[in-house]
């Protein structure tokens, strides 16, 4: 598909106490899937046994079909180099939604597939049941089974929203999704797993005004971080730092709000995320920040975006990121797209 090279003049600490600077960064982005007709969306980027796979849901619109359905599917894209890229695996499951896939290498050697699935009736959300699929080859998947979930938090309308692995351990948040108009009543907890299929609690978090999508990643030292989406009250993130076992934690707020994060630390004291930017002028774009590991976050660059657009996927290969999201900036539904940016902008 075709690619486009953008030259871009970035506005540097829009949420910080910095003096505000500009400079030109050079980058590329390319439509990697989407006609403009199919809703592509919630993306997630890994590499797995020296190729690269992009997964993110696919259906008639963001979330209901013409018949009134939301049977949206997963679909998986492979690439070798991140240039040209095929379709590996579209998969779907009667009467359930799947959403969000997120994509993880397990330490036995496999990639898994984390995904929600939201079930509805007559256009209401009636529960959400997180479902997992796995592949050994990156060509054949298995078919999406439900998670099985700790008793202590299951609510049947549970959310788990990114594995990240540590030490032969997978780490998640789950968040119980709370009925439509109570801004305050998501309940949102850390969870482990050893094989992908069954989440233990480690702790419960008390966090106010609908928190539900958080990353987890983990420092080289050990300690973990977890952003925190809000959407109510200042809709402002929360960051949290915590050690081994991972129940006591230290929270602060960030300076922006956050719609699907994601981040990944580059080193001891730096990081790197992308997010929607509700604050921009005009409309939400996704954006791409760097930070340190106290939770302080400065924008970089906005994307090519627009419309429904980011839920974003990170990885860095060679001198580069790489940070895939779906946006409808061109038109029509949107697509998925994959920008690669020089990694010397974030040492800066």
């Amino acid at each position: 598909m075709k690619q486009l090279r953008i030259i871009m003049i970035g506005i540097v600490a829009i949420f910080s106490l910095l003096p505000v600077s500009a400079q030109q960064i050079s980058y590329s982005v390319s439509k990697i899937w989407g006609d403009g007709v199919s809703h592509c969306a919630f993306s997630s980027l890994v590499r797995y046994k020296g190729r690269y796979y992009c997964s993110f849901r696919e259906g008639e619109s963001h979330i209901f079909d013409k018949n009134g359905k939301a049977e949206g599917k997963v679909r998986i894209l492979a690439s070798d180099d991140g240039e040209k890229w095929e379709s590996v695996a579209f998969i779907g499951k009667e009467g359930i939604d799947l959403r969000d896939p997120k994509l993880s290498v397990m330490p036995d050697g496999r990639m898994m597939v984390t995904i929600g699935g939201s079930v509805y009736r007559d256009r209401k959300l009636e529960a959400c049941i997180p479902h997992v699929m796995f592949t050994e080859d990156g060509k054949t998947f298995t078919n999406p089974e439900p998670a099985v979930l700790d008793k202590k938090m299951t609510s049947k309308r549970d959310w788990i929203w990114r594995v990240t692995w540590h030490d032969g351990v997978g780490y998640a948040v789950s968040y119980n999704k709370a009925p439509e108009g109570d801004t305050n009543g998501n309940e949102l907890w850390l969870v482990k797993t050893i094989d992908g299929k069954k989440y233990d609690v480690i702790t419960k978090f008390t966090i106010d005004c609908y928190p539900n999508e958080s990353t987890v990643r983990f420092m080289p030292d050990g300690r973990m971080a977890i952003m925190v989406r809000r959407e109510a009250g200042d809709y402002r993130g929360w960051w949290g730092v915590s050690k081994a076992p991972y129940t006591e934690w230290e929270w602060k707020k960030m300076g922006m709000a956050l719609g699907g994060p994601d981040f990944i630390f580059l080193d001891d004291n730096r990081a790197v995320m992308a997010s929607r930017n509700t604050s921009v002028p005009g409309a939400a774009k996704t954006c791409i920040y760097k930070g340190n590991n106290s939770g302080f976050f400065e924008e970089v660059i906005c994307l090519p975006s627009g419309g429904d657009n980011s839920y974003p996927g990170l990885l860095t290969s060679g001198d580069e990121l790489w940070v895939s999201y779906y946006s409808g900036h061109e038109g029509g539904n949107p697509s998925i797209y994959l920008a690669k940016i020089p990694m010397s902008i974030f040492r800066k």
